[in-house]
């Protein structure tokens, strides 16, 4: 088969077109023919940090990135019970380990995994899968109907799913983007908008009770000034906090945490039901060919993606 595979950590130039060996599911894996498969930034981070790509991958090399598939079981190992060759599946595949998803065929757990719905094509499944279970393994514990909670970087990948999944739980939801973005991010459903360019947030705002945070170590200095007593911050971008940030929440009475999402057909299936009624709908900025990796990459360094971007095979 065919897999995009990185003998060395670094630039784009390094991640290569290979023939390798088609997977062979083992006892409770299915094996998938990747139809399409979504990008996310920490396949950037993977293949740029040698630190991160040991710990996630270990040292054997070459490695192969990605985590989000859709496509078509092909085989299934001894023990699957919830899937036969022929139905078509979604998720995210063992995440945080080796994904191996950049490849035509892939080897996954039958508990990492959801049927699609028959409403999304293969491209729009492919993008619901890291993203939108991070914000529901954020949320969907935390936040409740009535509150009043924060969302960074609402127009990006995890941000514009996030804005979603709020209003289902029957939250009052404010996000932040640059102005160009805001009609967007209204149309999901959000709030009030606050444009980071132009607007301080810290200055607008009080009494949230939760916020998400996606950004860096000054945002969550910010975000802390605005919370109520007893409210809650997840970051998924920043993982080890210093001391200073934690001894102003602590300060605040809130609660400071970060979250590191997990692969879950569970979870995966609550996606799919709000995919199935429309409470949730991803938002595909562009669909490169598998030939365009370097070209995709590139984007998602930039820093400037609405929604998701997504690979088909």
């Amino acid at each position: 088969m065919k897999a995009i595979i990185l003998e060395q950590i670094g630039g784009v130039d390094n991640l290569m077109y290979k023939e390798i060996d088609q997977p062979v599911p083992k006892e409770n894996e299915v094996l998938v023919e990747v139809k399409a498969l979504g990008l996310n930034p920490v396949d950037i981070k993977v293949r740029s940090i040698e630190p991160l790509a040991d710990a996630i991958y270990g040292k054997d090399r070459p490695l192969i990135l990605g985590w989000d598939v859709a496509g078509v079981v092909k085989a299934t190992g001894a023990g699957v019970s919830k899937f036969a060759p022929g139905d078509k599946v979604f998720g995210m595949t063992n995440f945080p380990g080796a994904g191996k998803a950049y490849a035509e065929y892939v080897a996954t757990p039958e508990s990492h995994l959801a049927k699609m719905p028959e409403n999304v094509s293969f491209e729009q499944a492919a993008a619901c899968t890291l993203a939108p279970l991070t914000a529901l393994q954020a949320m969907k514990p935390r936040v409740k109907s009535g509150d009043k909670i924060l969302i960074q970087a609402g127009s990006g990948g995890v941000g514009h799913f996030a804005i979603q999944i709020a209003k289902h739980l029957g939250a009052h939801v404010t996000t932040t983007c640059s102005a160009k973005n805001r009609e967007f991010v209204m149309g999901l459903g959000a709030d009030q908008h606050i444009d980071y360019k132009t607007q301080a947030y810290e200055e607008m705002l009080s009494d949230i009770d939760f916020a998400f945070e996606m950004l860096d170590e000054t945002t969550i200095a910010n975000s802390i000034k605005v919370m109520k007593e007893g409210g809650k911050i997840i970051s998924i971008a920043v993982h080890e906090f210093p001391e200073e940030l934690q001894a102003a929440a602590t300060n605040r009475g809130v609660n400071l945490s970060n979250l590191l999402v997990q692969s879950s057909g569970e979870d995966m299936n609550t996606l799919r039901g709000m995919l199935e009624d429309g409470t949730l709908k991803p938002h595909v900025s562009k669909v490169y060919d598998f030939s365009e990796v370097a070209e995709a990459h590139n984007q998602i360094e930039s820093g400037r993606t609405v929604g998701k971007l997504v690979m088909r095979m």
